[in-house]
């Protein structure tokens, strides 16, 4: 019987345009399908900052020009970052697949994730979507829109900030269960999810905020019972005391020792912060769970323990 692994990929990774992504999920595919060759069925997540951003943004500027042009909220931007990011990677994993004579099925499931309305996250928005921007520049927005806040994220330009609220549940997760029950390989909860609250038994509606993609990915594993939650990104390692004279790679760590290094501020809360957060979850989410946060391109690698930070909550040897 297949082991389960889920593989969240960073939407920074996929590139700023439809043509650049493309090419990148073109040459991501091999260490994708890879895992399979190795024995086990994925579930594939990612995630859309730049692209929802993208989405939302020219909605906005759209409207200013005409007004029949309509708003566009960020549960359908979402929605509409997971349908064309879904079918960029459908394509070329499949490729890869019929390639290698391989005789599995891709598919994407539009993934709904359930939200509480009053986690604290929504007095206190901080996750970054969208482009990048110069101080001046977010000021100027800022500005020309009220109410929308950026601020400064890694060092690296002024981003729009939105509230994170920590996933509760998967509308859709029967659904990809049974999927992968008949050997599909699944991609799901793109960007996060789109954040949903309950409104009654079966009724849910969306709702102003993005998820995000690791703490979904490890709330999509834990649900389909994986054992492996890769987080894929652009280090081979973990890294200490990143940035500085001594830094070092970490290869393993147990939970406890990720939480204290986390409670030390060695990783930056734009980037790594919320994978290791992620990884810990899932390893205490159940024995013998294992999550590995590695480089998209030695994915295969990491699974033999050859690369990569394997997270887990059992004592290492």
């Amino acid at each position: 019987m297949s082991s389960r692994a889920v593989i969240a990929l960073g939407g920074n990774a996929l590139g700023n345009d439809a043509a650049e992504q493309q090419e990148r999920i073109k040459h991501a595919a091999p260490s994708l399908v890879e895992l399979i060759d190795q024995g086990y069925e994925i579930i594939v997540s990612h995630g859309n900052g730049p692209q929802v951003g993208m989405i939302n943004l020219a909605f906005s500027e759209a409207r200013k020009q005409n007004s029949r042009i309509p708003d566009m909220d960020l549960p359908e931007c979402t929605a509409m970052s997971q349908g064309y990011i879904g079918y960029h990677l459908q394509k070329g994993i499949q490729k890869e697949l019929n390639d290698r004579g391989m005789p599995w099925t891709v598919t994407s499931v539009v993934t709904q994730m359930v939200v509480d309305p009053e986690d604290s996250a929504f007095k206190n928005p901080t996750k970054p979507i969208g482009a990048f921007y110069t101080e001046e520049e977010a000021e100027k927005l800022s500005a020309q829109n009220p109410g929308v806040i950026y601020q400064e994220d890694s060092g690296r330009g002024w981003r729009q900030m939105v509230a994170s609220p920590k996933p509760v549940d998967i509308v859709e997760k029967n659904s990809i269960k049974n999927l992968l029950d008949n050997d599909f390989v699944v991609i799901a909860c793109g960007g996060g999810g789109i954040p949903v609250v309950k409104k009654g038994e079966g009724e849910y509606e969306g709702i102003q905020a993005v998820i995000d993609k690791d703490h979904a990915s490890a709330k999509l594993a834990e649900l389909v019972d994986a054992e492996y939650l890769f987080i894929l990104t652009a280090v081979d390692r973990v890294m200490l005391d990143f940035g500085k004279p001594n830094q070092r790679a970490v290869d393993r760590m147990t939970v406890a020792e990720a939480e204290k290094y986390c409670s030390e501020g060695h990783f930056a809360a734009g980037s790594m912060l919320p994978k290791v957060r992620a990884a810990i979850d899932f390893a205490k989410s159940k024995k013998g769970r294992k999550a590995i946060i590695a480089s998209l391109e030695k994915a295969p690698e990491a699974i033999r323990g050859e690369s990569g930070t394997l997270i887990t909550d059992e004592p290492l040897s």
